[in-house]
């Protein structure tokens, strides 16, 4: 359907192709007429004022002039207009297509360009004519042409303008640039609201996005380099956070000190320093991850370690540092590098190591604004990797502290074998364990923990350890040994609050929790009492198990004055006693993994072990985590001999008599003999003088010979110095001089005074051999 608007079309020589009947009622002359004729001859003849026509210039009959596309030719579209164009609206119509900076070009309805600004040329410097008559996304040559042409397509059928929209062009071949432009459609409607085509407006944007693209890198590196603080974490982070955005290719070589935890060298860092390949994300690299080797001397990378700045190195076949470097340059060669960066990742003068940036193929080569990018970026990524060096020599020295702590040989009592389960915690911690040798053949097994990481939990678990050690001497019931123990811990957390605030100490709270297990392999008892850790489970010989009902007490340095409840329970010989931290016990003491803790009674107990720490192979947790594992022994019968005494001083002759015949019998040292009926008489007449009946004397053949005398009186002996002349008072001092070491055991209704001497050798056959 024709156009109601157009009066006539001229050809590119001045000639009437075109003369519409609206034209004819304008100006006079019929269509035979005026076709063919030279238009500027017909306006001059009209602007004569012949009356034989019917209209004229001074009639006032507005028109517009515009140029459209016809076949392969531009041709002028003469159009009726509403209201008439003053010489203002083309003063301005002809600066935007001349001056303006904007580019402004007019599609046609085919999307081919029929106008365009003459002041820019887009994106390549094309001649004017070349591109008229072309495709737009052809003319142009877009990076996605055919959703350019979607948009195009909507804005045309929908009249709903799109602003600003950002476009990427093709790079320049042989320049890898690429330009980005804020292009905007708007559709082109005639007078009659039919559609004649779009224009579209672009501005270079290039800078301005580059610009914001840089900044929104940097807010990314920001936000996710340095989340965990391990230094090959924080390189990996680092080039994924880079790459693609920034660069193709990025190279993390990190001080291999450095990554150990120790201190950067200063510049300039000596050529035989070796560096660590931390991180890579790319295409080929020259040498995998892990790689430790000096990076080689007169090459960007050497010379960033000497004087720690950044260098932006253009890359071609005629670069001749790559000879220094045969796999790196092979890796460069194949990966169709063209631009690199190389920054140092360093800290007040320290270098800690290097990163390598890498453009390639179809990537723009990197920019003088592009190298403060980069040394924005690795200053970040320097101060969180010294930051994660820095937690890695503190881990490193926690762990160290807390293993050295801990029981180097763990003892091994004859009355149970003891063997630990422990996970150590990836900063170090404050469990421990301990198997205490106590008379009587006894031991004491403890397992604690305390709350915290890293160097203040292992210094704190040493003092709580050494503690216990010290208290332990006492011979208390576990009750006993957990209320004197919590009493120093809170000692332990008033000096904590005593420490000037800005100390980081003073702001952790003291928290330790502990389990102490007492085990009496003569009369196969063992009494409990637990401070905040799980209830342990005994396992027994015949493959069933029990959750020990040990009442729980409160935490070690905690408020209250709660007493820590003890229990005594039955265990007979080859029970598997388990105690453990909150995690392990979780899963094995009450959780899935019980049934194979009962099922190893039959193991022994490394295998046992091992077969718990395989269960436990695809469990992820990283805290630290103990189980001690106990499996009880019977002191055998002809090592003890138990006897009642009467209460009055026939007493010391009969204990003297039975305690003489069985050494004999044990075929213990006449020394070790002899001291020992001293030492028995002694004991003997304190209870006979100051205790209270019944009396029993009894003695005990482990790892050393313990005297015990046990009476009815709580009364607390003590040693006297007695004066020459004093005929008494010389009894405790006497055993305290004979023997290793003596004490007071107290019970329910009485009390135990006890000896332990070494044995010496024997000389039977039953108990042949040296005893240590």
């Amino acid at each position: 359907m024709p156009d109601r608007d157009v009066l006539m079309v001229i050809a590119e020589d001045g000639r009437v192709i075109e003369w519409q009947r609206r034209a004819e009622e304008m100006f006079g002359w019929s269509a035979e007429e005026a076709v063919g004729q030279s238009v500027v001859a017909l306006m001059r003849e009209l602007g004569a004022g012949d009356r034989g026509r019917r209209g004229s210039l001074s009639d006032g009959a507005p028109v517009l002039v515009r140029p459209v596309l016809h076949g392969t030719s531009i041709v002028w579209q003469v159009r009726a207009a509403a209201d008439a164009v003053s010489q203002q609206d083309v003063a301005v119509l002809k600066a935007m297509f001349t001056q303006s900076p904007v580019g402004i070009y007019v599609l046609d309805k085919q999307l081919r360009v029929v106008r365009m600004n003459t002041g820019t040329r887009w994106l390549r410097d094309t001649p004017v004519a070349d591109l008229l008559g072309k495709r737009f996304t052809e003319a142009f040559e877009l990076e996605d042409p055919e959703e350019e042409l979607a948009v195009a397509h909507r804005v045309m059928e929908s009249g709903v303008p799109v602003l600003n929209r950002l476009v990427r062009a093709s790079p320049v071949p042989g320049l890898h640039i690429r330009r980005i432009y804020s292009v905007s459609f708007a559709r082109l409607e005639g007078g009659g609201g039919d559609v004649l085509g779009l224009v579209a407006s672009a501005i270079d944007v290039t800078e301005r996005e580059n610009a914001l693209e840089r900044l929104a890198l940097l807010d990314t590196v920001r936000a996710r380099v340095g989340r965990r603080l391990d230094v090959l974490a924080v390189c990996r982070e680092l080039v994924d956070a880079v790459v693609p955005v920034f660069t193709g290719i990025a190279v993390v070589e990190v001080i291999e000190d450095v990554v150990r935890g120790e201190d950067p060298p200063l510049v300039p860092v000596g050529q035989d320093v070796p560096l660590h390949r931390t991180a890579f994300r790319g295409r080929i690299s020259a040498y995998p991850v892990g790689d430790v080797r000096p990076l080689p001397s007169g090459t960007p990378y050497s010379h960033v370690l000497s004087d720690l700045r950044p260098r932006l190195v253009p890359i071609d076949a005629d670069s001749a540092w790559l000879t220094a470097d045969p796999a790196r340059a092979d890796s460069i060669r194949r990966s169709d590098v063209h631009s690199l960066i190389v920054a140092p990742l360093a800290l007040r003068g320290h270098a800690l190591g290097v990163v390598s940036f890498y453009r390639h193929q179809h990537e723009d080569p990197f920019e003088e604004e592009d190298l403060q990018l980069a040394s924005d970026v690795c200053a970040h990524a320097a101060l969180c990797i010294d930051n994660a060096r820095r937690y890695t020599r503190e881990r490193t020295i926690a762990a160290t502290l807390q293993r050295r702590l801990l029981p180097q040989r763990p003892a091994t009592p004859s009355s149970v074998e003891v063997c630990q389960l422990h996970f150590p915690g990836p900063e170090g911690g404050g469990v421990w364990f301990d198997a205490i040798a106590l008379p009587g053949a006894r031991t004491a097994l403890v397992v604690g923990d305390v709350a915290g990481r890293g160097v203040a939990a292992a210094a704190t678990m040493g003092l709580l350890r050494t503690a216990l050690h010290s208290i332990a001497a006492l011979d208390l019931g576990p009750d006993e040994l957990l209320a004197r123990l919590s009493d120093t811990a809170i000692r332990l957390a008033a000096e904590r609050a005593a420490l000037p605030p800005g100390d980081p100490l003073h702001r952790e709270s003291l928290t330790a929790s502990c389990a102490i297990a007492i085990y009496d392999p003569v009369t196969l008892t063992c009494a409990l009492a637990r401070a905040g850790l799980p209830q342990p489970v005994a396992v027994f010989p015949d493959g069933t198990s029990s959750t020990l009902a040990v009442p729980p007490g409160p935490l070690l340095a905690g408020t209250g004055n709660a007493p820590f409840p003890a229990t005594t329970v039955s265990l007979p010989e080859g029970t598997t006693l388990a105690m453990a931290t909150a995690p392990l016990a979780d899963a094995v003491l009450a959780g899935p993994l019980r049934p194979l803790l009962e099922r190893g009674s039959e193991l022994s107990l490394p295998e046992l072990r091992d077969d718990i720490t395989h269960a436990l192979t695809h469990d992820h947790r990283t805290d630290e985590r103990l189980m001690l594992l106990a499996r009880t022994k019977g002191l055998p019968r002809d090592q003890v001999l138990a006897l009642s005494l009467p209460p009055g001083p026939e007493a010391a002759p009969i204990a003297r008599a039975a305690a003489r015949c069985q050494l004999d019998a044990w075929g213990v040292d006449e020394e070790i003999a002899f001291a020992n009926e001293l030492i028995v008489s002694e004991l003997v007449g304190n209870a006979v003088r100051y205790g209270a009946p019944p009396l029993q004397l009894r003695l005990i053949l482990d790892e050393m010979l313990t005297s015990e005398v046990s009476d009815a009186s709580i009364c607390a002996p003590h040693v006297k110095h007695a004066r020459t002349i004093d005929e008494t008072g010389r009894g405790l001092f006497i055993v305290a001089t004979l023997a290793d070491q003596w004490g007071t055991r107290y019970w329910d209704q009485g009390k135990t005074v006890w000896a332990e001497q070494s044995k010496g050798r024997t000389s039977r056959s039953g108990l042949a051999g040296d005893f240590i």
